[in-house]
C-alpha cells in the first residue's frame, strides 16, 4: 500500500457529507421499507393502548435499509470522490492487522529485524496521518513518541526506513 498525502479540509468535508448521506439514507430507507412491509403484511386492526404487533416488520425494514446501503456503497466506492475515504478505510484495516500482531512484531524490531521496523514505521506514520485527519489529538502524541522510538531503533541498527518498502505481505511473517 502506498502512502498518500491527503488534504485534511477536503477529507473532512467529504467525510461529513458522506456520513450525513449515510445516516439520512439509512433513516429514509428504513422508514420506506418499514411502511411498505407493514402495508403488505402488517396488522390492520390495532388495539387501543396496545402495540400494533408490527415491530418485526420495522426491524426487517431497518435490515433491508442497511443491506441496500451496503450494496450502494460497494458499487460507488471506486468513484473518484471516495478515494480518500477508501484509502483511510484501507489504512484502518491494515492497522487492525498489524495491531493484532504487535506483540510479536515489537520484540523483533527491538532485535533489529528490518521487516519489523518497516512494519512499525508504516504503522505509526500512517496512524499519525489518520489521527490527524480524524482530529484525534488526544493520542497523537503517543503515536509520535512511538514513531520516534522506531526511528531511533533503525538508527541504532543502521537500517534506513522507507515507508514505500512496506507491503501487506510483511505482516504475514509474524
Amino acid at each position: 500500500m502506498k502512502f498518500k498525502k491527503i488534504n485534511k479540509e477536503e477529507y473532512r468535508k467529504k467525510m461529513n457529507l458522506l456520513l450525513v448521506a449515510l445516516v439520512g439514507s439509512l433513516a429514509v430507507f428504513a422508514i420506506v421499507f418499514g411502511t411498505i412491509l407493514i402495508d403488505l403484511f402488517g396488522t390492520t386492526n390495532p388495539i387501543a393502548g396496545e402495540s400494533t404487533g408490527n415491530f418485526h416488520l420495522n426491524v426487517l425494514g431497518v435490515i433491508l435499509s442497511v443491506a441496500l446501503n451496503a450494496f450502494i456503497a460497494s458499487r460507488v466506492k471506486g468513484h473518484e470522490y471516495f478515494k480518500e475515504a477508501v484509502y483511510v478505510l484501507n489504512l484502518k484495516q491494515i492497522h487492525n492487522r498489524i495491531y493484532r500482531k504487535l506483540k510479536r512484531i515489537q520484540p523483533k524490531a527491538e532485535q533489529g529485524d528490518q521487516d519489523a521496523l518497516v512494519i512499525l514505521y508504516f504503522y505509526y506514520t500512517t496512524q499519525k496521518q489518520v489521527y490527524d485527519l480524524d482530529n484525534n489529538t488526544l493520542t497523537i502524541t503517543t503515536v509520535q513518541h512511538s514513531l520516534d522510538n522506531i526511528v531511533e531503533l533503525s538508527k541504532k541498527w543502521g537500517i534506513e526506513l522507507d515507508i514505500e518498502s512496506f507491503s501487506r505481505d510483511l505482516i504475514t511473517k509474524f
